[in-house]
């Protein structure tokens, strides 16, 4: 496996930024950013809604009876 020293690294990330634009690569960063969130979620089972906090619910409601 090929080792980049600072010196290339810096080289790509200002070839990939001339290339690309400096929106773009920030829009290409955060996508990114929340696609490896969402998988890590879809690996430890997070994706499902929790379901243990109860839902609010209205009082049963009663005929009302008149009075004459």
């Amino acid at each position: 496996m090929p080792h980049f020293n600072p010196v290339e690294l810096i080289i790509v990330l200002l070839i990939v930024l001339v290339l690309f634009g400096a929106g773009r690569v920030s829009k290409l960063g955060g996508e990114l950013g929340s696609a490896v969130r969402e998988f890590r979620k879809g690996l430890n089972g997070e994706d499902q809604p929790k379901t243990d906090q109860p839902t609010p619910q209205t009082p049963p409601t009663t005929p009302e009876t008149k009075e004459s």
